[in-house]
């Protein structure tokens, strides 16, 4: 890398969070490694139109390398961190390790079931396209299996879906279940009728979409019960077990389970040896950085901090965004002797999709439901996706949906699809 003498900043993930501070960086006075295990940086709020069948993994995601091929400072290496030690600077790998003169630390978050990790196996989550991908396999192969099935008790769990957890992906996912069963799938078949799948989500706290305000929140439910999904709060999930969730004394036999009530922070914020909150997630400085460290910084999912009023930043996109740009600035302002600045946090606002003509938006000082809401979070997601191809080809996949109400990624992958289905 040119200029040895400079300082080397290393990025530690290349999601919303370490890919901003590493374009903030571009033209910095500093050598810049991005260190990521996967080679591509996926939008994550569209995994679950993935999942869904709705679009092509390669239509939200963009390879790292690519993105940052204009920054001559930056270097890309696909790895994985293990493990920072502090007092020699260094990062290492599960091949090897590097030096740094600042770090930013941005490596996201993973599911959590709360300390039930053999649900898993039962009930995956949605973090990464890996995930994306199988959910989709589970969801086709259950209509597939359905319809050679002749049992009728067996073939109404198999078109059973139970989401967990009331929250955007949660809500979105539901909404999209709906819509495939009811209008993508609802010809394909002979044996069975598709619009009788069953789609039923669980919160257990008393609403969804607990961060939005209440009339957001109530306009998602009714939304979602149009659909046809059962909505359940007050709910909480005591066991996952095969093809069973089961909700206090009551259990609904399910051919395919999906978990979006939580995520856990990513193990490696336990190497810092920094205070810790229950989620695993580092208690981190007002500027971002570690106690006793100011060339540590922890952005995105892995740091918590508070805001203005109190109340902890929430796990969204837009945190992680402006927390690596935050970073990335001060890594420039200590290069160059001066001291780091107060993170402050600017809500540009919340959206979330429940189905066709169907969203909710709380932005700053008004907010929006229904038809306009979703034309909005249309235009923001196209927009805010990387690179023109991406932006085209989602544009043009979702006019397609609009237009014939179908899902044009049907399709069920994997080796030996039919019998890994688990």
């Amino acid at each position: 890398m040119p200029g040895a003498t400079r300082p080397k900043v290393v990025i530690v993930g290349g999601g919303f969070g370490g890919l901003n501070a590493a374009k903030t960086l571009r033209d910095a006075p500093v050598d810049v490694l991005l260190i990521d295990r996967r080679n591509h940086h996926v939008f994550q709020p569209l995994l679950y139109q993935v999942a869904t069948a709705g679009l092509s993994p390669g239509d939200i995601a963009s390879p790292i390398r690519w993105i940052l091929r204009r920054h001559r400072n930056l270097q890309v290496w696909l790895g994985e961190a293990t493990k920072i030690d502090l007092d020699n600077k260094i990062v290492h790998l599960t091949d090897g390790s590097t030096p740094y003169d600042y770090l930013i630390l941005a490596p996201g978050a993973t599911h959590s079931y709360f300390g039930h990790d053999e649900w898993q196996a039962f009930a995956p989550g949605l973090n990464t396209l890996e995930d994306a991908l199988d959910i989709r396999r589970r969801v086709l192969l259950a209509f597939e299996q359905a319809e050679r099935e002749k049992d009728r008790a067996v073939q109404r769990r198999l078109l059973t879906f139970v989401v967990v957890g009331g929250g955007p992906t949660g809500v979105e996912l539901a909404g999209a279940l709906a819509e495939i069963s009811r209008h993508a799938l609802a010809s394909d078949f002979r044996a069975i009728d598709p619009e009788s799948a069953r789609i039923i989500l669980v919160e257990g706290g008393p609403k969804l979409l607990a961060a939005y305000p209440e009339p957001l929140s109530a306009f998602s439910r009714r939304a979602l019960e149009k659909l046809g999904v059962a909505v359940w709060t007050d709910s909480v999930v005591t066991s996952v077990t095969p093809g069973q969730v089961h909700v206090g004394g009551e259990t609904i036999e399910a051919g395919t389970i999906l978990w979006a009530a939580g995520v856990a922070a990513s193990p490696l914020g336990r190497s810092l040896g920094a205070p810790l909150d229950r989620a695993g997630r580092v208690l981190v400085n007002d500027d971002l950085t570690i106690p006793g460290h100011p060339e540590v910084a922890v952005v995105g999912d892995l740091g918590a901090l508070k805001n203005t009023d109190g109340s902890w930043l929430p796990g969204v996109a837009q945190v992680a965004i402006q927390g690596g740009v935050h970073a990335a600035r001060n890594v420039v302002r200590m290069a160059a002797g001066n001291p780091p600045t107060p993170f402050v946090y600017r809500n540009l606002g919340n959206l979330a999709t429940i189905g066709r003509h169907s969203a909710v938006a709380d932005l700053p000082g008004f907010q929006m439901k229904g038809y306009f809401a979703w034309w909005f979070w249309l235009f923001v997601h196209i927009f805010n996706l990387i690179g023109f191809r991406n932006r085209l080809t989602v544009m043009t996949e979702w006019a397609f949906s609009y237009a014939t109400y179908q899902r044009a990624v049907r399709l069920i992958t994997g080796t030996d699809a039919w019998r890994n289905r688990s």
